[in-house]
């Protein structure tokens, strides 16, 4: 199975069917990193054993026969803004070295439980102050199309894990470009979802009147499937809209006619 163009549906259909399971899926894509992230950069931490966990109870729900949760056994990335229960989380800073939170953030909360095993934490430019992603204490990230590049910032160490292949899809934040920049640089999709719509619980913020965390795929299908999962009201997030989340997976199939797209009067 060639993992680099892996989409959600494309992993649940093979764990489903018994084409592979996702323990062995996570053991390649853990695999695929070691033999090619020291060129790019992209992760900061792999979180091995929560991951293994995570497939070890899907595999076991397929070996069942019960219903798989819609991502199920998809391998994900996480910007290292988000915390992570018992996982380094260090927002690319030396400051959070060795941070290890103890709750989790709910937009990863949210993937798990629907199925996702996280890999992993990527790199990011410090606190998420950058547009490059040279500014990470760390190291910087390269792009995977051309490594004398950069990949956009400031999270691109997540649109560098999916346009390399070192995973299905991965979470980022955006204040003022940082999901859509780097996916246009590395190639993927990206979307910053309108303020309110995913919760912003355990993100450390840059601007948390600005900030948004939202999907990096390689599809577009695969973020309407991501935002389906994280979307929706969280107690814990006074911002977050009590308003019911969409089918964005079935509006994919309507027709554009008729949709209005506003733009400021400042750029006409």
């Amino acid at each position: 199975m060639e993992i680099s163009t892996l989409t959600i549906e494309a992993t649940r259909s093979a764990v489903a069917t018994g084409k592979i399971t996702a323990t062995v899926l996570v053991e390649s894509f853990y695999d695929k990193i070691q033999n090619e992230d020291s060129q790019i950069g992209a992760f900061l931490t792999l979180s091995k054993e929560r991951a293994i966990d995570a497939a070890s109870r899907i595999d076991k729900l397929a070996a069942d026969g019960k219903p798989l949760p819609p991502l199920a056994g998809a391998p994900v990335a996480i910007k290292d803004v988000m915390v992570t229960r018992g996982v380094r989380t260090t927002a690319g800073s030396k400051m959070l070295e060795n941070y290890i939170p103890p709750y989790d953030c709910t937009a990863v909360a949210r993937l798990e439980q629907a199925g996702a095993v996280v890999l992993g934490k990527t790199n990011c430019d410090e606190f998420a102050m950058g547009s490059s992603n040279e500014n990470s204490a760390f190291h910087p990230v390269h792009n995977p199309h051309d490594i004398s590049r950069v990949p956009g910032g400031s999270s691109g160490g997540s649109a560098a894990a999916v346009a390399a292949g070192m995973a299905v899809v991965a979470l980022g934040s955006d204040t003022g470009g940082s999901i859509r920049q780097p996916a246009s640089f590395c190639g993927v999709v990206g979307l910053m979802p309108t303020y309110g719509r995913v919760s912003r619980y355990g993100l450390i913020a840059f601007a948390s009147s600005l900030d948004h965390i939202g999907p990096l795929t390689r599809t577009v299908k695969d973020a309407a499937i991501v935002l389906t999962a994280i979307a929706g009201r969280d107690p814990m997030d006074s911002t977050s809209a009590n308003v019911p989340v969409p089918d964005y997976v079935g509006e994919l199939e309507k027709p554009v006619r008729g949709l209005k797209i506003g733009v400021a009067e400042e750029y006409l």
